[in-house]
């Protein structure tokens, strides 16, 4: 069982939480209670269900949040600009999955929108949910990952026919918003995974950014572990972690690794932050493998960004309907009457969706 509720980028910043000699890496909040404008983009595949879930939650419990929708696909060229200036005007966007091409140099556009925006930091909360049987109890693991230099920054080019060159670096902001996250949610330890007994210029760099920014937290414990190692203890024994820092590439298996153990990357919240902006969507992901039989059968698990929604409303400081969804997604699940496919059930989408609003009170 988890051991909090799910705590979004920043909670409750103050200066009395924080002395005014320590930089904070997380974007600044409005906290004035009016209604937020929020940009949503539907996306593909199961996107436009799971979207369509949070809306119709959103409305049935008066959240002060209302939505500017975009229609993008993953086969565009580019995330058009107007949605760009849409993020950046409402500093928030909830998202479902846009389809990444497989090879070709098409470029992503969830990598677009995390280098046009700089979301340096993808967070995914992997938590035990009450009722929802798993091989391991306790877990309760944040994945930090980076999410705009290594292998996702693109640099990638061919040397010479048949030999490609691909650049890796990191910077220390991953490692200083790793440990501004366990401070200012209570989390006693950060872990930096790595391969830096084999990459020991790239991962060696990180680990020095990681070993320097944990000297200025005295009251977190500070660990490392081998990227291989670290596969093989989430799988036998998950509950030791607790924050978990990564470069690129190492953090999207690590993340999505934790994620199965704990219940499936159809319950597990998230979402990319930057100084200035946030994107929340389903923490991790499952491919494309079965989704169109899904989407025909209208059966997508709603719950991921369910949860990924609620830590949006506490990242706009709207606590009390944060509060209300996740406790009436849990007792969904708790109850176990109206589950996806992926849990264990037969439910559609607009079932689940329908026993969450009933449960909000």
């Amino acid at each position: 069982m988890a051991r909090r509720h799910i705590i979004p980028f920043l909670n409750h910043l103050t200066a009395t939480r924080l002395p005014l000699t320590r930089s904070v890496t997380y974007m600044p909040r409005p906290g004035d209670g009016a209604p937020r404008a929020v940009t949503l983009i539907p996306g593909d595949g199961v996107g436009p269900l799971v979207t369509n879930a949070v809306e119709q939650v959103m409305e049935a419990m008066h959240a002060p949040v209302f939505f500017e929708k975009y229609d993008v696909h993953g086969d565009l060229s580019r995330v058009p600009q107007e949605v760009i200036e849409s993020i950046k005007k409402n500093k928030v966007c909830l998202k479902g999955g846009l389809r990444t091409p497989v090879g070709g140099g098409v470029s992503s556009l969830n990598v677009q929108l995390r280098k046009e925006l700089d979301l340096y930091a993808s967070l995914v909360n992997c938590f035990n949910l009450p009722g929802l049987p798993t091989r391991h109890e306790n877990v309760d693991i944040v994945v930090v990952r980076e999410n705009t230099e290594g292998e996702y920054s693109g640099l990638e080019h061919e040397v010479v026919p048949g030999v490609v060159e691909s650049l890796k670096f990191c910077s220390e902001r991953i490692a200083k918003y790793a440990f501004e996250y366990a401070y200012l949610n209570n989390r006693k330890m950060v872990t930096a995974v790595h391969k830096a007994n084999i990459m020991k210029l790239a991962d060696g760099l990180f680990l020095e950014s990681c070993r320097e920014i944990a000297t200025k937290y005295p009251s977190i414990k500070y660990n490392e572990i081998i990227v291989d190692n670290c596969c093989m203890q989430l799988v036998s024994k998950p509950e030791q972690f607790d924050v978990m820092v990564t470069p690129n590439l190492y953090g999207n298996l690590v993340a999505n690794t934790a994620a199965g153990i704990a219940g499936g990357t159809g319950v597990m919240p998230g979402g990319n932050v930057g100084a200035d902006h946030a994107v929340f969507e389903q923490g991790a992901s499952a491919g494309n493998v079965g989704k169109d039989k899904i989407v025909q059968q209208k059966k997508a698990n709603p719950v991921a960004l369910l949860l990924s929604s609620a830590m949006m409303l506490r990242h706009l400081q709207f606590p009390s309907f944060a509060d209300r969804l996740e406790t009436a997604v849990k007792r969904v699940i708790s109850e176990g009457k109206y589950r996806t496919k992926d849990l264990g059930g037969d439910s559609s989408t607009q079932e689940v969706v329908d026993a969450v609003i009933a449960n909000l009170d």
